[in-house]
């Protein structure tokens, strides 16, 4: 992992995130943080991530979400050499022991 970003304020702001529990907690969080645009990048580049999992073409994800081939390239070095954070993240989302109750949560 990348030492330059372990800090105090880090560590808060994940403390932070952590500690959210709906989707509608998240979005009042992340509008108040985040601009417009920052989020928008944020999501595009964790959809990017799902679409390269599922061996999407460059072109398809490009047409899809509108990312540049620069960051659907950035996006998938961090699939093939990063710290495996996305393979984690869509691990969670597509278990299949997955309750109704998780589903919910995310609804509020």
């Amino acid at each position: 992992m990348n030492k330059k970003i372990h800090t105090p304020a880090v560590d808060h702001l994940f403390s932070a995130i952590l500690s959210l529990r709906t989707t509608e907690e998240c979005y009042a969080f992340f509008e108040d943080l985040c601009t417009v645009n920052e989020l928008l990048s944020l999501s595009q580049r964790f959809e990017v991530a799902c679409m390269l999992r599922e061996h999407e073409t460059y072109l398809k994800i490009a047409d899809q979400t509108g990312a540049s081939t620069a960051t659907i390239s950035r996006v998938n070095r961090s699939l093939n050499y990063g710290n495996d954070g996305y393979d984690l993240v869509l691990s969670r989302l597509n278990r299949p022991d997955r309750d109704k109750t998780d589903k919910d949560e995310t609804k509020d």
